[in-house]
């Protein structure tokens, strides 16, 4: 991830598959429930933030390795202040400068400060990994009181297939199957692996000679591909 002879913290482009991977490993994971650390305190701060999310709006991936080693340790505080697992830790900051590198057009000084601004994006990746956490726990809850309900209750009567139903399943296998043609090789045989294969995202990196980041990255690039692709299944279900 990092380009050779280079150990900081720094995208790079040598994963052609994914455009940029960031080096998460290079820094320290604050501990889960740390305090976070104070915002950058450089002579002029708060303009070298504007100029360098300046420089990422014109596509500046050096830009986006500066302002990664900047604001790692204050995204990676916050995030360990919200979350448990230094897993769930890594995986935030990892989204947080991610989604900043791609929404960061959508930044404007009017509206706030790039420590506001990116701040708030760390806040909501970490949210949004707490409520996943909740939901599958009610999920696991709900499926224990299902297996131990009333035994003596009859299974729901099976329906002859349904020649409209099985249209459908076949329509919905083969848009899955296409979204996955879609990915770049390299993404894809990451996401197999993973999901189909059974591998973990260590062994996939072992597997393959690839960092442990870059795998992340690609499965993670992946799944939001398949997401969009696979978007009109979700609105038809509607």
């Amino acid at each position: 991830m990092n380009p050779p002879g280079d150990s900081g913290p720094y995208p790079s482009t040598a994963d052609q598959g994914s455009g940029l991977t960031l080096n998460a490993s290079a820094a320290p994971i604050a501990a889960p429930g740390a305090v976070p650390p104070a915002a950058p305190q450089t002579p002029g701060g708060s303009d070298l933030d504007s100029k360098l999310v300046v420089r990422m709006q014109a596509g500046d991936q050096a830009a986006l390795g500066q302002f990664y080693d900047r604001w790692y340790p204050v995204v990676s505080g916050l995030a360990a202040r919200m979350l448990k697992s230094a897993d769930a830790v890594e995986d935030v900051v990892e989204e947080t400068f991610w989604q900043a590198w791609r929404q960061c057009h959508r930044h404007a000084p009017e509206r706030g400060s790039v420590q506001t601004w990116l701040l708030t994006i760390a806040r909501t990746r970490a949210l949004d990994r707490l409520r996943a956490a909740r939901r599958l726990r009610e999920d696991s809850i709900d499926d224990t009181v299902t297996a131990t309900g009333d035994a003596a209750t009859p299974p729901a009567v099976v329906s002859a297939s349904d020649p409209s139903l099985d249209a459908e399943h076949a329509e919905r296998r083969q848009l899955v199957v296409a979204a996955l043609a879609d990915l770049p090789h390299d993404q894809r045989e990451a996401l197999e692996l993973g999901y189909f294969g059974g591998l973990s995202q260590s062994e996939i990196a072992e597997r393959t000679g690839q960092p442990l980041g870059t795998i992340k990255t690609r499965m993670r690039l992946a799944l939001l591909k398949l997401r969009d692709r696979l978007s009109v299944l979700k609105e038809d279900a509607r």
